[in-house]
């Protein structure tokens, strides 16, 4: 289990053997570290510390079975992905929710929040694509969304204990949709992309893996096609687009379509597709604009001024909270969130004061010292930094 944890958090971090090595300082080969992934060998109790650090993540994750099953609901690839990229992709997602649900199960205990809300897995029982688009509009009104826009549809999702995530990974990835049980029941779900492709692309893969997540497709129905219909459904209801556009018409213009992708956040590839479905324009004009853009080259291509990328904020703000409470250390949070934990974010609170007291007396008056002498001279500046990188025991 602990070569399978290993390359697990390392393929998940992008490192190769030859990487890991290095960022443990060669205190042992990527022959050795191949081994320990292998199950050939197993690692020490100073090389399990030091992966720790090299993977910034405690060692004990090392060892510890997650108690969350983490299980893959639709899997949208390109057949070129490479196995070595489908495997890295695995690793990202299992790594990053599992990440997440420790940091949520952390908050709720020590804070006292609310457990999460129902979240409707597989709760909408789909046997063609009409009633995938029902499905939309029933999650709509469940979550009291209305019938108008969606401003920010990570917010939406995060605020209904549905984890955006997204990955750096290779671009013949479209994305995928995760459900994490424990004991058998459902503790949390997510919705991944990848990184750096337009707001507009962003939302309808979002949406496209959202309604994986809540559909029952019955057998003989296209799950991508009913994935789709009820991404575009989710997106613009027809209420909107009636209202916008009307419920008939014998034409659309690309400036109008642009005005739309702005308003509504879809792309004018989807945008017409929605209105195909909807039947606002017959088939053989959803055909002739086909044509049209794949005959200028921008059928792949987003039309228009890309919108810009949704930012998750949720990890950001657990993290930070967790950390200034005391929850995790400075060196785990880094590694959820990377250089956005800065010496500003490390307050005088719990966590200092936490580590501090858990120095022996010796050093605990050293450093008073170094620090009445620092004050001396610079009177706003007080280094917390230096009392956590002792890494001194925290208090239970």
């Amino acid at each position: 289990m602990i070569g399978e944890r290993i390359k697990q958090y390392r393929l998940a971090r992008g490192m190769s053997l030859e990487d890991l090595a290095i960022a443990m300082g060669d205190i042992v080969s990527r022959q050795a570290l191949h081994k320990y992934e292998k199950g050939d060998a197993k690692p020490s109790p100073a090389v399990l510390t030091r992966l720790g650090t090299a993977l910034q993540i405690p060692p004990a994750s090392l060892w510890h079975q997650p108690e969350v099953k983490v299980g893959l609901v639709a899997y949208r690839k390109h057949s070129r992905m490479t196995k070595t990229h489908q495997e890295q992709a695995e690793s990202l997602v299992n790594v990053a929710l599992e990440e997440r649900l420790r940091l949520q199960e952390l908050l709720q205990r020590e804070l006292e929040q609310q457990d999460p809300s129902d979240i409707p897995v597989h709760r909408f029982t789909v046997t063609s694509l009409d009633e995938a688009e029902a499905a939309a509009d029933d999650l709509r009104q469940k979550w009291d969304l209305g019938a108008d826009a969606l401003c920010n549809l990570t917010t939406i999702l995060e605020d209904h204990s549905i984890h955006v995530i997204e990955i750096d990974v290779d671009e013949k990835f479209d994305g995928l949709s995760a459900i994490a049980r424990k004991e058998g029941e459902v503790v949390s779900a997510a919705v991944i992309s990848r990184r750096g492709v337009p707001g507009d692309r962003q939302r309808f893969n979002m949406a496209h893996e959202l309604g994986h997540i809540v559909m029952e497709v019955a057998p003989g129905v296209d799950e991508e096609r009913a994935a789709h219909r009820f991404a575009g459904a989710f997106l613009a209801p027809a209420k909107l687009l009636w209202r916008e556009v009307g419920k008939k018409r014998t034409s659309i213009g690309m400036g109008e379509l642009k005005i739309l992708k702005s308003k509504i956040g879809l792309s004018v590839q989807a945008l017409l597709m929605r209105l195909r479905d909807l039947k606002i324009i017959e088939e053989e004009h959803y055909k002739m604009w086909c044509i049209t853009l794949n005959k200028a080259g921008l059928r792949s291509q987003e039309i228009g001024e890309s919108l810009a990328p949704e930012r998750s904020q949720w990890l950001e703000m657990a993290t930070l909270k967790a950390l200034a409470e005391g929850l995790i250390s400075s060196r785990e949070a880094k590694g959820l969130i990377g250089d956005q934990v800065a010496s500003r974010d490390i307050p005088d609170s719990l966590a200092q004061w936490r580590a501090f007291i858990g120095l022996p007396a010796q050093q605990r008056q050293k450093l008073v010292e170094e620090q009445a002498q620092r004050a001396a001279t610079m009177p706003d500046q007080t280094d917390w930094n230096e009392w956590e990188s002792a890494e001194a025991p925290l208090p239970a």
